[in-house]
């Protein structure tokens, strides 16, 4: 069958029957979740459930009407779960909290006073296969290692 006139430019309107728990589940995950890309995947569903287009979700959201519809598949397949990130994907970090805090705060206690010293005798001990570490990278795992050195004090 074929359609004409302006009903032809219409698409299809995929629109994701959810309950209240799963309404609630959604948009808890869009006020609290510390990960940008898990509220727009919440925001994505909700607006879906409103009944709009996916091309308008798209401009809401920021992303391509067929990563919405990719989306709201992976949601009717896994739920709520199925909009994390599943481990694997982005960025691999340079340095390992578990395998190199250890020498990380050795290199330093020997090289209190030059930040840079200490990033190079680590770096030295390092395997040869791994990828460089900038300063920024090397002093911003630091830092965050010592906030969760003062967090686990005050507790």
């Amino acid at each position: 069958m074929h359609y004409s006139g302006k009903f032809a430019l219409m698409g299809r309107v995929n629109t994701p029957v959810i309950n209240e728990a799963e309404r609630l589940a959604l948009e808890n995950g869009l006020r609290t979740s510390k990960s940008h890309a898990f509220r727009m995947r919440c925001q994505t569903i909700l607006l879906k459930s409103d009944g709009r287009k996916s091309k308008d979700v798209a401009s809401i959201v920021g992303m391509s009407h067929v990563s919405v519809n990719s989306w709201l598949k992976r949601y009717k397949d896994e739920g709520i779960q199925g909009l994390l990130t599943k481990p694997g994907r982005g960025r691999k970090a340079l340095i390992d909290q578990v395998t190199d805090t250890t020498a990380i705060v050795a290199a330093v206690k020997a090289n209190r006073s030059r930040i840079s010293m200490a990033k190079a005798e680590w770096e030295a001990k390092r395997s040869e296969a791994s990828r460089p570490v900038g300063r920024e990278a090397f002093t911003n795992f630091l830092k965050a290692l010592a906030q969760d050195i003062s967090a686990s004090e005050k507790e």
